[in-house]
């Protein structure tokens, strides 16, 4: 499967701290052990009890870079809600259009 034509995931990961990092990838599990091992995101580094407390498959890529911005600027208080709902991909999109 090609670049363009992949299944695209958006992703949240829970540190140690219980920080919250939001990500796309192709491969969620892939891109895991990617943080686990420190490449990557700079956020995540130096953490290594880390755990995917959310993925949902989004599209093409196009889709999951707007996802992953848009849940980026929510507030921590919004993400733990949005983990804790585990919303799919309809009652996300109301969720972050809120």
């Amino acid at each position: 499967m090609g670049y363009h034509s992949a299944i695209w995931f958006l992703y949240i990961i829970r540190t140690a701290k219980h920080s919250l990092y939001t990500g796309i990838t192709t491969d969620v599990a892939r891109r895991l052990r990617q943080h686990q091992n420190g490449k990557g995101a700079k956020h995540l580094k130096g953490h290594h009890s880390l755990t995917v407390v959310y993925q949902i498959s989004v599209g093409d890529r196009s889709t999951a870079l707007k996802l992953e911005y848009r849940i980026k600027q929510l507030s921590k208080q919004k993400k733990e809600q949005l983990v804790a709902n585990a919303p799919d991909l309809v009652n996300l999109l109301t969720l972050i259009n809120r």
